[in-house]
C-alpha cells in the first residue's frame, strides 16, 4: 500500500499544520522567562535603527562552514603539514607486521586489544602457541593500529596554525573593548547590547571549528582522554550557541580567548615532540603549563566564574538561563582540573628526570617511543648469551638446555 492510501492522521505534518507546531515548539523553547533576565524580551533584542543584535538562526551558517573547515584541514594537512614533517625530518618508525592468524584476531577485533594474562594463556593453548608468542603477536598488532608521527604531526600543525589564528584574531578584535579588562562590563546593560561585526565573524569560526573536530573525530588519533575531549566539545558547542543566542557575547568571547590562549602552544609542543627536538618541545611544554595553569586554574574561577556567578545577577534575581550556563561553565572548570593532573604527572617526571620522556598530555599514550611494549634485544644472560627476540624463554627447561648447549655440553641420553 501506497503512502497516498494511509489514513490523513498517519501523513506527515505539512503545511500550515506543519508550521503551526513548529512556531509553538519554538514559542515555548525559547520561552522569554527561561533564558532572559526578569522584565526583558527577545522584542527589545531585535534589530532596529541600525543597530543589530544577536539571533539563534545567525548560527546556522556554522554548518557549511565546518563542512569548509573539513575540506581546508584535509587541504593543508597534505600540502603544507606533509610537506613541513618531511622538512622538520619527520621519521615514522618501522614496524613488524603479524602473522595472520584467524582466532587471535577474532579476538583482538571483537574482545578487546589487551586480553588479561589467564585469556592470553588460554588463546596461546588454542593456537599452539607459547605466551610470549602470543604477547609478541598481540603487541605487534596494537602497534599495526596505532598512527604513524606523520599522522599526528598534520593534526597538530593544522590546530596549531587555527588556534594561532584564533587567539590573536581575537586578542585584536577584544584588546579595545572594556569588558577584556575589567569582566563586570560584561553585564554593562545586559542583555541590551548590540553585535559587532567582527565578534560574529569571528564567535562563528570557532563554533564551526568544534563542530568540524566532532565531524573529523572517527578519523583522528585517539587518545587516552578521548572521553573528556568529546565531552570538552560538545560542552563548547553548547556554550558558544546558548552564550550566542542568549547574548552573551562579552563573557563567552572571554571563555573563548582564554582557552585559545594555551591551545597553539601545546600543539607546538607536540610537533616538536615528534620531529623529536627534546629541548624546544621541553621549553615548550615549560611555558604551557604556566599558560595553562594561570590561564585555567587562576584566571578563569578568579574572574570568569566569579562574574557569572555573582556580578551577573547584581540588578536582578537568578533565573534558568543563569544556572544552565553555571553549570556548563563548572563541567569546563572540572574538565581543566583533570588535565591539569596530567600536566602535573608530567611535570614531576620533568623535574626528576630532567627532559620529557612523553609528549605532552595523552597524545603520548599512543606514541610508538613510549609504548614500553617492544621486546627487549640482545639482553645479556649471566652466560654471556644474547637473548634475542623471538627466542625461547629465560627461565624453564627449554632455556636451562638452551644454555648448556651455548656452553658446549651435550644433553643426556
Amino acid at each position: 500500500m501506497g503512502w497516498w492510501a494511509l489514513p490523513r492522521a498517519a501523513l506527515p505534518l505539512t503545511g500550515p499544520c506543519a508550521h503551526r507546531m513548529w512556531s509553538s515548539l519554538s514559542e515555548w523553547f525559547w520561552q522569554e522567562r527561561l533564558w532572559l533576565p526578569p522584565n526583558n524580551s527577545w522584542a527589545a533584542l531585535e534589530d532596529r535603527d541600525g543597530l543589530v543584535y544577536a539571533h539563534p538562526r545567525d548560527m546556522l551558517a556554522a554548518l557549511p562552514l565546518a563542512l569548509a573547515l573539513v575540506v581546508m584541514r584535509f587541504v593543508f594537512e597534505r600540502f603544507v603539514g606533509m610537506p613541513l614533517s618531511r622538512l622538520l625530518g619527520v621519521r615514522n618508525h618501522a614496524r613488524r607486521l603479524v602473522k595472520p592468524n584467524a582466532t587471535l584476531e577474532k579476538y583482538f577485533v571483537t574482545e578487546g586489544w589487551k586480553p588479561k594474562e589467564p585469556q592470553m594463556a588460554l588463546l596461546a593453548a588454542q593456537c599452539g602457541l607459547t605466551l610470549q608468542q602470543t604477547q609478541r603477536w598481540f603487541r605487534r598488532r596494537r602497534n599495526q593500529d596505532r598512527p604513524c608521527l606523520t599522522k599526528k604531526f598534520c593534526e597538530a600543525s593544522w590546530r596549531f596554525a587555527f588556534y594561532l589564528c584564533s587567539f590573536f584574531g581575537g586578542l585584536s578584535i577584544l584588546y579595545h573593548e572594556s569588558w577584556l579588562w575589567t569582566p563586570a562590563m560584561c553585564w554593562d546593560s545586559y542583555p541590551n547590547q548590540p553585535l559587532k561585526p567582527a565578534l560574529y565573524y569571528w564567535y562563528l569560526l570557532e563554533l564551526s571549528f568544534y563542530v568540524s573536530l566532532l565531524i573529523t573525530l572517527p578519523f583522528d588519533v585517539k587518545r587516552k582522554d578521548f572521553k573528556e575531549q568529546v565531552a570538552h566539545h560538545f560542552v563548547t558547542i553548547i556554550l558558544i550557541m546558548f552564550s550566542y543566542s542568549a547574548n552573551l557575547l562579552r563573557i563567552g568571547s572571554l571563555v573563548l580567548l582564554l582557552h585559545d590562549a594555551s591551545d597553539y602552544l601545546l600543539e607546538a609542543g607536540k610537533m616538536f615532540n615528534y620531529t623529536h627536538r627534546r629541548k624546544v618541545c621541553d621549553a615548550l611544554f615549560i611555558i604551557f603549563s604556566l599558560v595553562f595553569f594561570y590561564t585555567r586554574l587562576v584566571l578563569f574561577p578568579t574572574q570568569i566564574l566569579y562574574t557569572t556567578y555573582y556580578e551577573s545577577i547584581a540588578e536582578w534575581s537568578p533565573f534558568f538561563g543563569y544556572y544552565f550556563f553555571n553549570v556548563l561553565l563548572m563541567v569546563l572548570q572540572l574538565l581543566h582540573v583533570f588535565w591539569s593532573c596530567l600536566i602535573l604527572r608530567m611535570l614531576y617526571s620533568f623535574l626528576k628526570k630532567g627532559r620529557m620522556e612523553k609528549d605532552v598530555r595523552s597524545d603520548v599514550e599512543e606514541s610508538d617511543s613510549s609504548e614500553g611494549e617492544a621486546v627487549q634485544e640482545h639482553v645479556p644472560l649471566k652466560n654471556g648469551a644474547a637473548h634475542r627476540a623471538g627466542a625461547a624463554p629465560t627461565d624453564g627447561p627449554r632455556s636451562r638446555l638452551a644454555g648448556r648447549l651455548a656452553n658446549g655440553h651435550t644433553p643426556a641420553t
